[in-house]
Parts: structure tokens; sequence; C-alpha cells
């Protein structure tokens, strides 16, 4: 569809909510796009780094409102509703490559919920982000609003759904919701990171992305499933290439492309 695009550009694909003149909203079917994405993404081996953008000056102005008549008029809508916004966050949470939500202009509610969902956020120093389904009477979906406990912890999560405040960069740097202030070049700046993804290893960024969402989600010890990852990355050929370059003074040339799956507890 039009409003949510799928570029690729090998080594990279970029997801791009496309509706500039409504500040790219989120539509219900834009939410419902995201799972194809997602696979489209994972069948490309040439695909390594994802970038999330908005069109125009902005990243999101959050939800759709113009469809919440039709999408709460009645309890099965609704869930049809909040199926489509945690199937499409989801899908992007375990896609298996890094993603960077490159943030201009304003990301609120639903597009912070989105930005949260990429697993960095480089931001234009003078964009401002909001939780805002207080100014609603909503409650923040359940996928939104771990993220936000993940980033900036229970208390700071509070603050910010409660009050819906605007958030200025310099204090979403400071408390972990943004990863990247960014002066001026923020594209430059976000695919000059992006490259250098690139020419790491695949196997040990897609191994530790994987890692990293197991113990933010809970995981205390070591399972089965975590140890045959580590395990894995250890007897590929990326750690014997790494070895070797390393022996003999030249850059590695990485070649893991293989798919990895979330870990579960």
């Amino acid at each position: 569809m039009t409003d949510i695009a799928l570029h690729f550009e090998p080594p990279f694909a970029r997801i791009v909510l496309n509706r500039p003149e409504r500040r790219n909203a989120i539509s219900r079917a834009m939410w419902r796009a995201l799972p194809a994405i997602r696979t489209a993404i994972e069948a490309r081996e040439d695909i390594l780094v994802v970038l999330v953008e908005g069109a125009g000056g902005h990243f999101s102005a959050g939800a759709d409102i113009s469809e919440f008549d039709a999408a709460y008029r009645d309890g099965a809508a609704a869930r049809d509703y909040g199926d489509a916004v945690q199937d499409g966050l989801q899908a992007l949470i375990d896609l298996d490559r890094p993603t960077i939500a490159v943030l201009r202009g304003n990301a609120v509610g639903g597009g912070l919920g989105l930005a949260m969902a990429c697993d960095l956020r480089f931001c234009a120093a003078d964009a401002y982000l909001a939780v805002t389904p207080a100014k609603l009477g909503l409650v923040y979906g359940h996928a939104e609003t771990r993220r936000l406990v993940e980033l900036v912890g229970p208390s700071r999560a509070k603050d910010l759904l409660f009050t819906g405040r605007r958030i200025e960069t310099e204090e979403a740097l400071a408390v972990g919701l943004i990863d990247r202030r960014v002066e001026t070049a923020l594209q430059d700046t976000a695919l000059g990171y992006a490259r250098g993804l690139a020419d790491l290893s695949q196997a040990s960024i897609r191994g530790a992305k994987r890692a990293v969402d197991a113990i933010s989600a809970g995981m205390t010890f070591e399972t089965t499933a975590y140890r045959s990852l580590a395990e894995s990355a250890a007897l590929g050929p990326d750690f014997a290439e790494g070895r070797a370059a390393f022996a003999e003074k030249r850059p590695p040339k990485f070649a893991f492309r293989g798919p990895t799956v979330p870990l579960k507890g």
C-alpha cells in the first residue's frame, strides 16, 4: 500500500510512513501491513539494517484519530483494532534485523510507540515526543507500554503516561527514550551508523538483538535456547573469519546471513 512504503536499497531497507499531509498518522491498514513487511524483509539476504522513517517533516503524529469512531464503536471493533496495532508493533519488534527509527518533527502517541518498537532511535535536535493516551481517555497498549518501561523505567513511564506532556530531545536523550540527538544531517548520521552495522558480523548483531530482547523480557538465567544461540555463533563461519582476519591483519569479510528467531524463556 502507498500509505506505508517499503524500499529495498541493499544493504538497507526503508519503511516509510507516507502520509505527510496528515503528519503520517498511522491507519489501521498501515498497522496491518507491518507483519507482511517483516516477512518481505526477512526473505532478503541482502538486507542487513532497517530504517523506519516518516515522509516529509514529521515521523508520525500517532494513530489516525479519524478512524476512532469506527474502531471503537463496540467491543468487537475495539478488539480488532487493538489486535492490528499490537500485531504490527510485535512484527517490528520481532524482525531479525537491527531497526533504527529516524525521528524528525513529532513522534507522538502511536507514532512514538512505533519508534519504540525499533531497536534504536536517532532524533533531530528540534523534534519532540509525547505519550498522549491521557489526552484522549485511552490506555497505551501492552507492547508500547512494555517498551516504554524498558527504556525509561517505571516511574518515568508513569510520569510520561500520566501527563501526556511534550518531551524535548534533551530530556529524551537523558532518560534513554532516544539513543542519538543529532543537531544536523540526521539522515546521513543514521545511514552512517547503519553502514557500520552492515560491515560487522550479522551473526553477532542478530544474536545480540535476540539476547538483549530476551533478557529485557525477563530471562534471568541461561536457557537451552540461549546456550544454543551462543554456541552456534562460536562454531559458525563469522567467528572463523573473524579469527583469521585478526591473525592476518586484514578487514574481515563476514558471510552469515541466516535467520534468527526470538528466544523464549
